[in-house]
């Protein structure tokens, strides 16, 4: 007599491999969105220049932005996990020596160092982890795995206010840091690079489906991307809009600051943004897997636009906290969209050599608007010009948006 034996099915991991990536995004930008919170008291503390921390934070934010063309082709080479692991380990010793330093040197060294090379192994390495691990549902991970982010602009700034006021900047650095890269290390246990390397497809499938199919061997070479129309318009497009995605983190604390609010008050200004983010990624992303990325980043960057326009304007809290809110949704609907985006148009096989080289090159531009930003309220006295020059390049975002092919040929 023959008997049959069924294998057991194996539970999909992809769902695991989200929530790892969650937890990472939210303990490394919780605590860099806390910055604005930590400079005020960190600069009536030493006497250090204000306008030298916001020059060390731009090159921190240039540098790792620049390094994860490294860390992205890392991952697709050796998987998320010890490139994570690592990440972890560099990022929380950063910090640990902006906590301890008696010298702006020392922080320089810390931030404009050390953090980078630690920050630059979060964000690609774990979004290009999750859009190898999805294809149908791809959107839909994505906004999970990087709501993290946006949920960490909610709970965090607040908290990293309290423990200024009760401890300090020092401790409430040390404490913040060391929790953070205790969670990322332990995160990394979890990533698996994709999920033909456990034997299973993406989205959990038993068998690959029509046209999604979408085999690892199918994708674009970095190279052959890197000569696609598509691939530079895509470029410009989030080089135009990171150039100022990063100043209402940095300055909305002492904007609001600036129209009476105290720090406390002030420091919810960043949670408004992360309570836009989390809404604006939940919902663009499951979106953008409906309407389509194209439409999905337009109408993110439509947004994004009008929120810089308002703050420009803003002569009172509650226009701010609505521009602030506002700014958070078009940012996390449009940055959710991204890896998704590239994985669509570029396939999965290199997902993290490709967003790695966009996010470098045009992330890089991040570094350039907080400290634009500075230099313009030194001049002006206000933030008002900084606020509308980042309105008008997210305008010109959107113009090269509308350029994009309207189906997700790779071209």
């Amino acid at each position: 007599m023959i008997f049959s034996v069924k294998p057991v099915e194996q539970k999909f991991f992809g769902w695991r491999i989200v929530g790892a990536a969650f937890t990472v995004l939210f303990v490394v930008y919780g605590i860099q969105f806390s910055f604005g919170t930590f400079v005020g008291d960190v600069v009536h503390d030493t006497g250090w220049s204000e306008n030298r921390l916001q020059l060390i934070f731009a090159i921190y934010i240039g540098l790792y932005s620049a390094l994860s063309a490294i860390s992205g082709w890392l991952t697709d080479r050796m998987g998320p996990r010890p490139v994570v692991a690592v990440g972890a380990v560099l990022l929380t010793s950063g910090y640990l020596l902006w906590a301890t330093a008696n010298n702006i040197i020392v922080v320089a060294i810390g931030m404009a160092i050390v953090a980078p090379l630690g920050m630059s192994c979060s964000w690609v390495p774990c979004n290009a982890t999750v859009v190898r691990w999805f294809v149908v549902r791809r959107g839909f991970a994505t906004a999970i795995a990087t709501a993290g982010g946006s949920l960490a602009n909610i709970l965090v700034p607040p908290i990293a206010a309290v423990l200024v006021s009760a401890y300090g900047w020092r401790v409430a650095i040390l404490a913040m840091s060391l929790t953070g890269g205790v969670c990322m290390l332990l995160s990394s246990i979890v990533l698996e690079r994709d999920p033909e390397g456990v034997g299973q497809k993406p989205d959990g499938r038993i068998e690959p489906t029509g046209g999604l199919t979408e085999d690892l061997e199918e994708g674009m070479t970095p190279a052959e991307a890197w000569r696609s129309r598509t691939y530079w318009k895509i470029f410009g497009m989030y080089a135009l809009t990171f150039v100022a995605v990063f100043v209402p983190f940095v300055h909305g604390v002492q904007f609001a600051q600036s129209l009476g609010a105290s720090l406390q008050t002030a420091s919810t200004v960043i949670s408004a943004i992360g309570i836009g983010g989390l809404i604006g990624r939940l919902v663009m992303g499951p979106v953008s897997d409906r309407i389509g990325r194209k439409n999905a980043v337009m109408l993110a960057l439509f947004l994004e636009t009008a929120s810089f326009l308002g703050m420009a304007g803003a002569n009172s809290l509650w226009l701010l906290y609505l521009s602030a809110a506002t700014f958070g949704f078009a940012y996390g609907g449009g940055v959710v969209v991204f890896p998704p985006l590239v994985a669509d148009f570029f396939g999965r096989a290199h997902a993290g050599s490709i967003v790695g080289r966009i996010f470098a090159t045009a992330g890089t531009m991040a570094a350039i608007g907080p400290y634009t930003a500075q230099v313009l309220r030194d001049a002006l006295g206000n933030y008002r010009w900084a606020f509308l020059l980042s309105g008008i390049a997210n305008g010109l975002a959107l113009l090269l948006a509308t350029r994009l092919p309207s189906n997700n040929n790779r071209a």
